[in-house]
């Protein structure tokens, strides 16, 4: 699938903290691993993380890791099945009312069966391990 800057979801959100606020949820929303991993002495499932909040130019979307990798030129294969995720996530968000969708006939017809995405409430954060393929502002080397 081709990558275009142009279907990245934009949202509006209402200042700093709420930036802080779909930042640490979206922590909390991805796909869950079904092998167990021991972190500090206990088993705990992994919840990959699917989506991120961009902010460029003083504008905000809501991007699957796969498109910022796409963003700085790295390889990348993101799937129909990521697209439709990313915007049922970018729903989600809608629907709990911490952004506003710019143009929301943009996900209208690709979304994701909830069923395919694990939504941790902030309660369970602690009895899961949350893992990110993708952290804005770090560099990444190849080698």
């Amino acid at each position: 699938m081709n990558f275009d800057i142009n279907d990245l979801i934009e949202v509006e959100i209402g200042g700093d903290d709420d930036f802080l606020k779909i930042r640490e949820t979206l922590t909390r929303i991805g796909i869950a691993s079904r092998k167990l991993q021991v972190v500090d002495g206990v088993e705990k499932m992994t919840l990959f993380q699917s989506c991120h909040i961009l902010h460029k130019r003083q504008r905000y979307y809501i991007v699957h890791f796969k498109e910022l990798f796409a963003l700085d030129g790295k390889p990348f294969n993101i799937t129909e099945d990521d697209i439709s995720r990313r915007n049922t996530i970018a729903r989600l968000l809608s629907e709990w009312g911490l952004v506003k969708l710019i143009d929301p006939l943009q996900i209208e017809d690709k979304q994701a069966p909830l069923s395919k995405i694990k939504v941790l409430s902030h309660k369970e954060k602690t009895d899961w391990k949350l893992a990110s393929k993708y952290n804005i502002g770090k560099k990444y080397v190849s080698s």
